[in-house]
């Protein structure tokens, strides 16, 4: 969780992410751990800048062998 998404927008400020939304992130989060765990999987949470959490999650894994990520779409006005 990237606690930039919890601030406000460019414009006005308006607020990214609301109580709802975040109950809903949250809830399928919590949804998608417990689908991988029945799976034989898991899913690592953590909450922070990516350009930095990532770069500790690979040196405490060591044995990486792919990164894959999406950036958000912005739109110009």
């Amino acid at each position: 969780f990237d606690p930039r998404h919890y601030l406000g927008t460019h414009c006005y400020s308006f607020p990214k992410t609301g109580p709802h939304r975040l109950r809903f992130l949250l809830e399928s989060v919590k949804d998608l751990r417990e689908t991988l765990r029945k799976k034989g999987s898991t899913l690592v949470v953590r909450k922070g800048k990516p350009e930095d959490v990532v770069c500790e999650l690979l040196t405490q894994l060591g044995s990486v062998t792919a990164v894959v990520f999406h950036e958000e779409v912005r739109e110009i006005l």
